[in-house]
């Protein structure tokens, strides 16, 4: 066994081709796209004569998804090898160093999303007490935002896998 290896077990060399990288990157999208639409059929059943309660869905309710899908978007700005060291090929000295705080911001964004998506669970469903039919409102809302949240995982995993068909060119 190498001594410079972190894991003991070796990953599998199919998870390094172009085949996993397009699935994850597709996956990654099928995601996102069930997070948005558990997200407009709450809001659509909101306003629908069988929802039974006072309680809708209003803008409110869309602020933690806007924020996860900002995190999502700066998380997935931001490129693997940036994070590893300042080196002469990036042009500049620092950029390691930004790179880590724009990927602190996304996650906070991302983190900050599921939060809120939670806090609006708990203060206007929970705490008022809304019975199941429209409490589903509030349950799809954090189900939509921990989709942005895996599929924000899942993109950056599949974006920065490395194949046999990547080459890494530098002027």
């Amino acid at each position: 066994m190498e001594d410079e290896r972190l894991w003991k077990f070796r990953r599998p060399d199919w998870l390094n081709s172009v085949w996993a990288r397009n699935a994850g990157v597709y996956s990654a999208g099928g995601l996102f796209s069930l997070a948005f639409y558990v997200m407009l059929d709450s809001a659509v059943w909101s306003k629908s004569g069988r929802n039974g309660s006072s309680t809708h869905i209003t803008f409110t309710d869309w602020l933690p998804l806007i924020f996860s899908t900002l995190g999502m978007l700066i998380i997935n700005s931001v490129e693997k090898q940036r994070l590893s060291s300042d080196s002469w090929s990036y042009s500049g000295s620092g950029v390691a160093w930004k790179a880590r705080v724009v990927l602190f911001l996304g996650f906070a964004a991302l983190a900050g999303g599921m939060a809120g998506g939670v806090t609006v669970f708990v203060l206007k469903f929970i705490v008022k007490d809304v019975q199941m039919p429209a409490l589903s409102m509030g349950i799809e809302n954090v189900v939509a935002n921990a989709l942005v949240g895996l599929s924000s995982a899942v993109l950056w995993i599949s974006q920065n896998m490395e194949d046999e068909y990547s080459y890494n060119l530098a002027l």
